[in-house]
């Protein structure tokens, strides 16, 4: 990516349908209703050969006090100032307005590289617009069609001499780096090896509203990234925010609050809901955020239950811990109900922390860590029929109908979440109550507490595995052919 593009204008002039079309993908939450967005969104933009990280932003609005529209217009002026071009887009079918001039006169003292764009322009209704945006000072404005996608070859001639400006600064700018490696470090058996990471570890922080999602991401990343205030429900769409945390390179998708399904009446919200759902099923760790006044409420558990369900790692946080006063007679509570309520996710860390502060950070991360490792963890097939074998001994199968139920092997055919195969006779006899106390004991004696594991009970039946394997090598008798009339 060689330049950043912030998408800046009113509310409801297309900044979201054109940030999908530039990342190709419907990221953006979309909706007639003005001022869907609320965050800082970026995603990896691109125009024909043309590369860059782009920006969409909340819709500037005149408000300047400590409102939900105030606090939205400084992060999107903060955006403007750390873009290196912001694409200003007016509505060509409601004209030029007196906020647009307004903000027109903002960018210009904050970015020295605007370019004017008139969207909705097609069809002749929109000359007039066009005629009349070169008044706002900014060049001669692009006509676009974010949702027709008329005007991004205009778009792409505008950009291409920026992006090349931008191309020749971080040229000159890099730094020169020798490489010293070390020829006898790869020899060295007692060396640890840390297998180097990809791509971000993926993390989604999910909750009901005001559980203090967006503040404890915030706080995770350092700076004022997400919107955040008393208000519940800010959070509309999952936001994610690359950062290193902890000396480990995340992804973090901020999602908005669920709700029970009852109380949610408007559209927008049940867009909200399932962008956030798709942030749990692409998370590899899912920290389920609760607030400490009111933990485990039934929403906070379903919303748990989910996330162990779609086989993600889980971690449990628990916030607001800073205004707690009698800590530990709380957390001996909080550890009882989790046990109590949340048995399919036996062992997995409850973590108290306060977003607002700061406290708990490093344990929250030290939490997420240990479960991705748990949730990648590999059992070798001879220590799984070892464990089977003892399993066996300690509780055989029941013979429900005077059947007998025959475990022969065990073997894991997945990681992330984990999961095993029993091959077994008549698995369809197999009590649950059964295949709880074989996935407990996986989880106990392999060390996995909280990870999500998926057992499978496979019937082989009493076959033999090697009667229709032809050998691969000629028996002794068929090397001595038998002769004619020859009784041997």
């Amino acid at each position: 990516m060689t330049f950043t593009l912030a998408l800046v204008g009113r509310p409801n002039v297309g900044k979201s349908t054109l940030f999908n079309r530039l990342v190709g993908k419907k990221l953006a939450l979309v909706d007639d209703q003005p001022g869907v967005t609320r965050d800082l969104r970026e995603g990896p933009g691109r125009i024909a050969d043309i590369k860059f990280t782009v920006i969409d932003t909340a819709g500037l609005e005149e408000a300047t006090d400590e409102s939900l529209q105030g606090r939205m217009r400084r992060l999107t002026e903060r955006a403007v100032e750390m873009a290196d071009v912001c694409l200003f887009m007016i509505d060509a079918r409601a004209g030029v307005l007196p906020a647009d001039e307004v903000f027109a006169d903002i960018l210009r003292r904050k970015n020295a590289n605007v370019i004017l764009a008139a969207n909705k322009g097609e069809g002749k209704a929109a000359d007039a617009t066009i005629l009349e945006a070169y008044a706002l000072g900014l060049g001669e404005p692009i006509r676009l069609s974010a949702e027709h996608g008329e005007g991004m070859g205009e778009l792409m001639d505008a950009l291409r001499p920026l992006s090349e400006e931008f191309a020749e600064r971080d040229k000159r700018d890099a730094p020169e780096t020798d490489i010293d490696i070390d020829a006898d470090a790869e020899d060295d058996d007692d060396a640890v090896r840390v297998p180097t990471r990809t791509r971000p570890l993926q993390i989604a922080v999910v909750g009901r509203p005001n559980a203090g999602k967006s503040t404890l991401i915030n706080k995770i990343i350092g700076e004022d990234r997400l919107l955040t205030g008393p208000e519940a429900g800010i959070t509309r769409d999952a936001i994610s925010v690359q950062t290193d945390w902890g000396g480990v390179p995340m992804r973090i998708f901020d999602t908005a609050g669920m709700r029970k399904k009852a109380r949610i009446n408007e559209k927008l919200e049940k867009l909200s809901v399932s962008d956030g759902l798709r942030a749990v099923k692409f998370a590899e760790v899912v920290i389920v955020l609760l607030d400490v006044d009111i933990p485990f409420e039934q929403q906070d558990l379903r919303i748990a239950d989910l996330a162990e369900r779609e086989g993600r790692a889980v971690v449990i946080g628990v916030n607001k811990w800073d205004v707690e006063e009698d800590k530990q007679d709380k957390l001996r509570e909080l550890k009882e109900e989790f046990t109590r309520l949340l048995p399919q996710l036996r062992g997995a860390p409850l973590v108290t922390v306060s977003a607002k502060t700061g406290k708990g950070l490093d344990r929250l991360q030290q939490a997420v860590m240990r479960v991705y490792e748990t949730w990648n963890r590999r059992v070798t097939t001879a220590q799984l029929n070892r464990w089977l074998t003892g399993m066996l001994e300690q509780h055989p199968p029941p013979a429900p109908g005077g059947k007998r139920i025959k475990m022969r092997y065990a073997t894991q055919v997945k990681t992330r979440p984990p999961g095993f195969v029993v091959m077994t006779s008549h698995p369809d006899l197999v009590p649950a109550s059964y295949n709880r106390y074989l996935v407990n004991g996986l989880r106990e004696d392999f060390d996995m507490p909280g990870t999500p594991i998926r057992l499978t009970l496979r019937d082989q039946g009493d076959k033999n595995p090697y009667k229709d394997r032809k050998s691969s090598q000629p028996s002794r008798l068929s090397k001595h052919k038998k002769k004619p009339g020859s009784d041997r």
